[in-house]
């Protein structure tokens, strides 16, 4: 069967991203146009500069998060997050400028601002979402499908081909597996029921006959010397070739490609804030830590007053825990506590802790004590979201315990945390409650977005602050 027609999409898809791009800008200026017609609003100067800015920076945005260069891989969820990623990239290049120009939202336009900035991204969204339609659509009715093979009958090959097969809307056809094994070996995968449709001259052959579009190389990296032999044949073909490394074995971090000065490279354990992820990150950490102070500004002084009525000794606790990258950072803290342990000998505070005030009993439950924390996270030291620091002494201790430990300062300390939402607070006093924690802090780190880090500050909203086992 010929693969030369199945293409409805594909040949034209940069005139398609082109179209998608451009009516992405065209999203944003209608949506203006047809607010300021609700609101009764004129057309002014200034609103030109709106569009200039919001155009401008949701195209450098989405160009650093891969919007339009998205592979048939990336799923709807990923697109979604990439696109909401992009506009709150507007956002905040809007809330800069800002800050100097206050002049570009006038009088009366407020409203029409707010709207305006909160409407857009649900529009691209639902925009994507209409195009993906179609497109899975077109699959359906085999278009805009590619015909897929995979080199080597492995647990990876296997992996793959059940995504090929659950999900249908990636538009892979998957022709089958191809090996050049001795005989036993077949005889042993045909067991399994795994049929082969043949070996690489098979292959080689169907690709010439355009049956195949992209091969999957998936042999275990010893095989060098034949994953360069089947390189060297598919080199004289037109289909796109992919080697999958079997990286599973290792425990990955963030893993992703790079390279260095023309060498490949593989990161493994890595932090998920570079580029502008990081500068995304930070700048969510000072607009939520500044907008919070404010409102707590008044609760912070009868807070600091409570301590200082009820106990003899310092209002704000300091201990040095150890931050982003290992680096010891100063963690402030209302002191709920007659003692204020540091260093390498820290007694954990236990239920009904002889050393723990009145007042301080409190503040501890009801999280109250780490307000203090916001200033850290200003100061840069500490992030809205992330792991919780632990005591210097603590992290040595467990450290040699738990497998991972130290890669959860791959990121700055956070104030709430996936384990906090997660029911890992208080006392671990059992290494099973620390790993627990140790595990979600890193799910967090692997499975990073904005929009993770949104979620759990609005639970931690809800139910994160007050614990029985915060105490």
């Amino acid at each position: 069967m010929s693969m030369q027609n199945n293409g409805l999409i594909r040949p034209h898809r940069p005139k398609i991203i082109a179209l998608i791009r451009l009516s992405d800008i065209a999203i944003i200026g209608l949506s203006l146009q047809l607010l300021l017609n609700y609101y009764g609003l004129d057309f002014l100067l200034f609103q030109v500069w709106w569009l200039l800015i919001a155009i401008m920076s949701f195209e450098f945005f989405a160009e650093l998060n891969l919007l339009y260069n998205a592979p048939r891989g990336v799923n709807l969820i990923i697109e979604t997050q990439r696109t909401g990623g992009a506009w709150i990239g507007v956002v905040l290049a809007f809330f800069l400028i800002i800050q100097f120009k206050p002049a570009l939202i006038s009088k009366g336009y407020e409203q029409l601002y707010w709207v305006w900035l909160i409407s857009v991204p649900a529009l691209l969204i639902l925009w994507h979402l209409a195009i993906r339609l179609l497109i899975n659509y077109c699959r359906a009715l085999g278009r805009n499908t590619r015909q897929v093979a995979i080199i080597g009958a492995t647990d990876l090959g296997f992996e793959l081909e059940n995504i090929f097969k659950k999900d249908s809307w990636l538009g892979f056809s998957f022709i089958g597996y191809f090996d050049d094994r001795m005989k036993n070996d077949i005889g042993r995968l045909q067991h399994k029921g795994i049929d082969l449709a043949g070996n690489t001259e098979k292959l080689i052959q169907m690709i010439h006959e355009q049956k195949v579009d992209i091969v999957y190389i998936t042999l275990p990296l010893k095989a060098e010397k034949r994953i360069k032999q089947i390189l060297d044949a598919l080199s004289d073909t037109t289909a796109a070739v992919y080697y999958v490394p079997d990286l599973f074995v290792f425990d990955l971090l963030r893993a992703r490609m790079d390279n260095m000065s023309g060498i490949p490279i593989i990161s493994i354990h890595d932090t998920p804030f570079y580029g502008v992820d990081g500068f995304t990150k930070r700048m969510f950490d000072i607009i939520v830590a500044s907008f919070i102070l404010i409102l707590i500004s008044i609760p912070l002084l009868l807070i600091a007053l409570g301590v200082k009525i009820t106990s003899p000794g310092p209002v704000i606790f300091k201990q040095h825990r150890y931050g982003f990258r290992g680096e010891k950072i100063s963690v402030w803290k209302f002191r709920s506590m007659t003692a204020c342990d540091d260093g390498l000998h820290i007694q954990q505070a236990t239920k009904n802790d002889q050393r723990t005030t009145k007042f301080g009993s409190f503040l501890r439950r009801t999280s109250l004590d780490e307000l203090p924390q916001f200033i850290n996270v200003l100061q840069g030291r500490m992030s809205i979201i992330g792991p919780r620091p632990h005591a210097v002494a603590h992290n040595e201790y467990y450290r040699g315990q738990i497998k991972g430990y130290m890669l959860r300062h791959k990121v700055k300390p956070g104030i709430t945390g996936l384990a906090q939402i997660k029911g890992f607070r208080g006392e671990t006093d059992t290494l099973d409650k620390m790993d627990g924690r140790i595990q979600c802090d890193l799910e967090y780190i692997r499975n990073w977005s904005l929009m993770l880090d949104i979620k759990i500050f609005v639970l931690t909203i809800f139910k994160g602050f007050s614990s029985k086992q915060a105490y």
